[in-house]
């Protein structure tokens, strides 16, 4: 990797020499661009206006367009000679929760590097940030310009996130939906479920840029005089008006794709084979057993009803349907040990 910045961390009174590196690269299919009618490169030459000849870059400044019409120039030199403590330092504003920093604020990423002489205060500082759970606020120039910035722990390095201005954060109003909208309860649940049904782990490997890979096959089937075989679209489907529907079909169709029993039919089915088991047949059997045994009991009730109303004494009365009651009990406690029995050589 190149170094693209080389300076310090002011952390209070220690400073920390650190080297600056990108974090990340594009990875994009590079295209010039050319006449289509022989493949030839198309190139863009540096035109002086007032003299209609090249200039080298060398010689090529910026300038700044007053209203006017003259123009302000600005060389290289005078870019160099900005008064910025930033130019050349990483200065540590504060510390703050890394959550309350939301992510539309950052912009790009890089790896902090330490010189030999800063190999331990860099731990130091790494630790004591890993070890607090926040991130160091940061002001730092870079390409000639300063930037917000967060420098935290990532694994065994320091990581330096740069950040836009609040003033480039555009308002977000202008696109938001009519406060009138409404929605039903009924349906942010059912929008819940799907969030819940693809919630998951981020594993970074398991995607990819399939835009790239397309143009690389493209590219490679140019070489090879091949033709492609453009996919198949899939075929539009009809509006649908009821946003509950759409929300319940696509939970569906999401845990199928995760190899979930999503269809009612699969689960009446898999009830149906829990009704059809060995077990649920044997319960069905000591019901109906249980049931057929209990008849003969019921019908004794009336008779023992009438020996009580012909008793003369209410004191032999209850003591008659006392001893009724104890007789009923024992009997069916007696019949029913057989349907026990047969509902476990059923099972």
């Amino acid at each position: 990797m190149q170094t693209i910045w080389k300076g310090a961390i002011s952390f209070g009174l220690v400073t920390i020499p650190v080297r600056l590196y990108a974090a990340t690269e594009e990875r994009d299919v590079s295209f010039h661009q050319v006449h289509e009618k022989d493949g030839s490169r198309v190139r863009y030459r540096r035109i002086c206006e007032k003299e209609n000849t090249e200039i080298p870059y060398a010689e090529i400044a910026k300038g700044y367009q007053l209203p006017d019409g003259d123009t302000v120039v600005l060389s290289k030199e005078d870019f160099a000679s900005l008064p910025l403590a930033t130019s050349k330092s990483i200065e540590v504003l504060k510390f703050v929760p890394v959550e309350q920093i939301d992510p539309i604020y950052f912009a790009r990423s890089y790896y902090l590097k330490a010189d030999t002489a800063g190999e331990k205060p860099y731990v130091l500082f790494r630790e004591a940030l890993a070890g607090a759970g926040q991130v160091a606020l940061v002001k730092v120039a870079l390409r000639s310009r300063e930037a917000l910035a967060t420098l935290r722990a990532l694994d065994d390095i320091l990581l330096l996130q740069t950040m836009l201005w609040p003033d480039e954060i555009r308002d977000a109003q202008s696109v938001a939906p009519p406060e009138d909208v409404e929605v039903r309860p009924q349906e942010i649940d059912m929008a819940q479920s799907y969030i819940e049904t693809l919630s998951g782990d981020f594993e970074p490997s398991e995607y990819s840029d399939s835009y790239r890979e397309a143009l690389e096959e493209l590219i490679q089937a140019k070489i090879a005089g091949r033709e492609l075989v453009a996919p198949q679209e899939p075929a539009e489907s009809g509006k649908v008006i009821d946003l509950m529907a759409a929300l319940r079909a696509s939970v569906e169709q999401a845990k199928k794709e995760r190899g979930e029993a999503a269809s009612a039919t699969g689960r009446t089915s898999e009830k149906k084979a829990a009704g059809s088991s060995p077990k649920a047949t044997a319960k069905k059997a000591a019901a109906s057993t249980s049931t057929a045994r209990k008849a003969p009991a019921a019908k004794k009730a009336p008779a023992a009803k009438a020996a009580a109303k012909t008793t003369a004494s209410g004191a032999k009365a209850s003591a008659a349907k006392t001893a009724a009651g104890d007789s009923a009990a024992k009997k069916t406690a007696a019949k029913k040990a057989p349907a026990k029995k047969a509902a476990r050589k059923t099972a």
